[in-house]
């Protein structure tokens, strides 16, 4: 009996290693334990603080990103809006138009979205891997563009501006209490305004803890290497 509840023991242990997710995490008599409590706290301050912060300036400007600006004008209306999130101010409209490489193989865009954490602790290395890995594969990225808060649906608008062959959105995912640095690529062939959640492909959970940085921008490319060879993606996609 005792060996049966040894290897019960055992299993579930095992099994709790494989996942960040708080289960088994004990108590002390009706209420959670102190430790765990605290742990919690912690992890939602995380969460609040990515989506509240901004991507540094110097970031921006040492990747050599084209800055521009949604019609969201600030975080409390980009919360509340999601529409504004995906449509730009003429100004940066403007400023695509003129600024950036018109017609390129691969559009590279980043955003802050829902977690400003997310893109300081993974670009450098999802884009420096994503920008090798195109070279090896033979393909030419544009200019790259950065979008203060922005949501999905920014791509397409970026889209039909510089009508680009295919388009990955770098953005930071809505955080939880597992992961406030998560971040997301959204890929999409010949995006434009009015293309549907179904026409895109994404690569979810690029993190420390999830998929490596590093890994995820090999994964991206590769992607985006079938897009153009099949001229499609989402749903369509064989990959």
């Amino acid at each position: 009996m005792m060996n049966d509840i040894s290897s019960e023991v055992e299993t579930w242990n095992e099994l709790k290693s494989t996942t960040g997710a708080r289960i088994d995490v004990g108590r002390a008599g009706t209420r959670p334990l102190t430790s765990n409590m605290l742990r919690l706290r912690l992890d939602h301050a995380a969460a609040i603080d990515a989506v509240y912060s901004e991507v540094p300036r110097e970031l921006i400007e040492e990747m050599g990103l084209l800055s521009v600006n949604t019609l969201a004008s600030d975080k409390v209306q980009y919360l509340k809006r999601p529409d504004l999130g995906r449509r730009f101010t003429t100004t940066s409209a403007d400023a695509i138009q003129a600024s950036c490489l018109h017609a390129p193989q691969v559009q590279i865009v980043v955003s802050d979205g829902l977690s400003a954490a997310a893109i300081e602790a993974n670009l450098k290395e999802v884009y420096s891997s994503l920008l090798d890995s195109l070279n090896s594969l033979g393909l030419e990225a544009g200019t790259p563009i950065y979008v203060e808060r922005g949501r999905v649906g920014s791509m397409d608008h970026i889209g039909d501006i510089l009508q680009p062959e295919v388009l990955v959105l770098l953005i930071g995912e809505r955080p939880g209490l597992l992961s406030a640095s998560s971040m997301s690529a959204y890929m999409c062939y010949k995006p434009c305004i009015g293309k549907l959640d179904s026409d895109r492909n994404v690569i979810s959970n690029i993190h420390e803890s999830g998929t490596p940085p590093a890994e995820a921008g090999a994964r991206i490319a590769s992607m985006l290497k079938a897009m153009l060879d099949q001229r499609r993606s989402g749903t369509e996609l064989v990959f």
